[in-house]
């Protein structure tokens, strides 16, 4: 479990293949650098496991499932990632609660400077839609947000704040990238329950 607050940001520095398993080797400052094999991390908001240790840098694997829900098998040497540790048992939750399992890829199509803070439209898959309300969270590539408009069906934009859009990668992000996205959890289980709901009586 996490909670879109980004600790850091890595830097992919090796990129490998092993049958369908893709490897990702991240070269990532403290805190990360005490790492224990078998640890979870969000990368891009996708959660994944530790599998090496390295001078400075860790290694994950993502299975054939996750490639096909994330852009990890676009990533190259080089591209940046927002990174955050799994949530400890008593820490303070200041985004919301991030399962770090992907839902899918979400397109940017505008991003808009507005005063201080920069305005992200971004085009959703259609099962996230449905679970995302107005002023309710939403993550984009690991980073909680909070819903700012959703000015037509199907997209939703973000409002992002000169902190987030420094410390981030949702800073670089220009029309036409591609981005993780999870749907808010709550939003996602009161859906199921409606729609089982929904089915019984019929």
């Amino acid at each position: 479990m996490f909670t879109g607050i980004i600790e850091a940001q890595g830097t992919v520095q090796a990129v490998g293949t092993d049958g369908d398993r893709l490897k990702l080797t991240i070269a990532a400052p403290a805190p990360f650098d005490d790492l224990a094999l078998g640890e979870s991390v969000a990368l891009n908001g996708a959660c994944l496991t530790v599998m090496e240790l390295g001078p400075g840098n860790f290694s994950v694997e993502a299975v054939v499932t996750t490639r096909e829900r994330t852009t990890l098998g676009d990533m190259g040497v080089g591209a940046r990632v927002n990174l955050e540790r799994a949530l400890a048992v008593g820490e303070r939750l200041g985004g919301h609660f991030v399962q770090g399992h992907v839902d899918g890829v979400a397109e940017v199509l505008d991003v808009t400077p507005r005063g201080d803070a920069v305005l992200i439209d971004v085009k959703v898959p259609g099962e996230i839609a449905a679970v995302t309300v107005l002023h309710g969270s939403i993550a984009l590539d690991g980073v909680s947000m909070t819903v700012n408009a959703i000015p037509e069906p199907g997209v939703v934009q973000v409002s992002v704040i000169p902190f987030t859009h420094e410390h981030t990668t949702l800073g670089t992000l220009s029309v036409g990238d591609r981005i993780h996205v999870e749907g808010d959890m709550l939003g996602k289980f009161v859906k199921q329950l409606l729609d089982s709901r929904a089915t019984d009586i019929e």
